[in-house]
């Protein structure tokens, strides 16, 4: 083994393990959420659970007990083994929360969803042993969803079968749970407040983000107005991931700025400080309130399989009018596509590097719409100060905010080829499905190595 393989297979273990740190109970990053239970009436810091008809909240930083720890030095790197290794140690660490369907995927333990099914129905599954944990009205999405309970001893795959052969029509699935498609590495200072450096104005425009929670990072999110609920049981959670994905769609400070800087975020956290989070059902209630909150463009910088309820809810949003946004993921270019970015409607994006080289972990199933920046870049980091990140994670946050600037500005032309005639061509001549119909938002690129910290 040569030098060179030796010290990445150690940086490689050391991201991992950070990987896996920062999806423990205690942290709750990169998978969080849809345990049984009920979200508190407050939260710290404000962040809370909202009724429908509440005026806009400015949430407030999270006491430093709450933050999620930024990764190690996973971004050295490309990450197409992290999200299996993840889900690896996930299931074996806790098995009490998760388990697999028959694909190996992840999935909350002891549950199935149910999609319009009627009270007839409920009735006979309540007879063979199911329980109804929860019932929810997505009156922002016109559905009907039902979280079941499994009978004692009985596995979510066996679960699975047994609800399509007692209601062969019905629509059942998994609680899949979903990954973060990228990673943040704490090895660069801070900006100096100074005016921003943007060409791009997001100010007076509403963006939606699922993900974990943002923290109002100094100076990047000091100024933007960031209205956070949880839908994960146990609460809210500031993740490192969440922080720069809100970062590089409306942050702003020196050289420093996102795509849509001053832009208003909803962000719906959907991880919360659980193990077992990021699910299918956290995802469409995030989903439903977003619509509710008619925020016209989403970015969803989380990747999984195809689930029924998830792709019901995306469908719902797109045949609203909403642009949603997600990454392709970092499964690798012979990976089988990842959701929600390959359902139809969804504006799918890949990464670049500093060379405009597409990121050598970038899937590249299904179809691509755009590139934008996803490495040798920086974004806000929540204890302040800018941390260096990759993966296609923080390259949809860049197109979602262009997107929402273009949508904003009307006419017949819609924003994604308003925002085609801008990009650069890479690659073969025209689309193609390495790099979609070109590369934007260079310009919020910003180079982390400016601000590194003198040791």
């Amino acid at each position: 083994m040569t030098p060179k393989r030796r010290v990445w297979n150690r940086v490689l273990a050391l991201g991992v393990a950070g990987v896996v740190a920062w999806s423990a109970p205690a942290a709750g990053q990169i998978l969080g959420g849809g345990l049984p239970g009920a979200l508190p009436g407050r939260l710290p810091g404000g962040l809370g659970e909202l009724p429908r008809d509440a005026p806009p909240l400015r949430t407030q930083p999270l006491p430093r007990a709450d933050v999620a720890e930024p990764l190690g030095e996973l971004v050295l790197g490309p990450l197409n083994d992290v999200r299996r290794l993840t889900i690896d140690r996930l299931l074996r660490d806790h098995a009490n929360l998760v388990e697999a369907d028959d694909h190996g995927q992840p999935v909350v333990r002891g549950e199935a969803l149910a999609v319009g099914v009627d009270r007839g129905v409920l009735e006979r599954l309540r007879r063979a042993g199911f329980s109804v944990r929860s019932q929810d009205r997505l009156d922002g999405l016109g559905l009907n969803t039902v979280v079941l309970g499994l009978p004692m001893g009985l596995s979510a795959v066996e679960a699975i079968r047994r609800l399509r052969i007692l209601d062969p029509v019905g629509q059942y699935d998994f609680n899949h749970l979903y990954q973060a498609a990228g990673a943040a590495r704490d090895a660069t200072g801070g900006p100096r407040a100074t005016s921003a450096a943007a060409k791009a104005d997001g100010r007076g425009l509403t963006v939606g983000v699922v993900d974990g929670s943002a923290a109002q990072s100094r100076p990047a999110l000091l100024g933007v107005r960031l209205v956070q609920r949880a839908f994960a049981p146990g609460g809210a959670r500031v993740t490192a991931h969440a922080t720069a994905v809100a970062s590089l769609i409306s942050g702003a400070a020196g050289s420093f700025h996102g795509a849509a800087p001053g832009a208003r975020l909803l962000v719906a956290d959907v991880y919360g400080p659980t193990a077992a989070g990021g699910s299918a059902q956290a995802i469409a209630s995030a989903l439903d309130w977003l619509a509710q909150g008619k925020a016209p463009v989403v970015n969803i910088s989380l990747v999984g399989p195809s689930n029924l309820l998830l792709g019901a809810a995306v469908r719902a949003l797109v045949a609203r009018g909403v642009i949603v946004v997600a990454p392709v993921g970092n499964d690798g270019p012979a990976a089988p596509p990842l959701y929600p970015a390959a359902y139809p409607g969804v504006v799918a994006v890949t990464g670049a590097d500093a060379a405009r080289h597409v990121l050598p972990e970038a899937g590249r199933a299904g179809h691509v719409d755009f590139t934008a920046p996803g490495a040798d870049m920086a974004a806000a980091g929540v204890n302040g100060g800018l941390v260096a990140v990759r993966g296609t994670s923080f390259a949809a946050p860049i197109v979602a905010g262009r997107l929402a600037i273009l949508q904003a500005r009307g006419g017949p032309t819609s924003p994604l080829d308003l925002l085609a005639r801008d990009a650069v061509d890479l690659g073969a001549p025209g689309p193609d499905p390495v790099y979609g119909r070109g590369l934007v938002g260079e310009d919020v690129r910003t180079d982390p190595a400016k601000f590194a910290r003198r040791r």
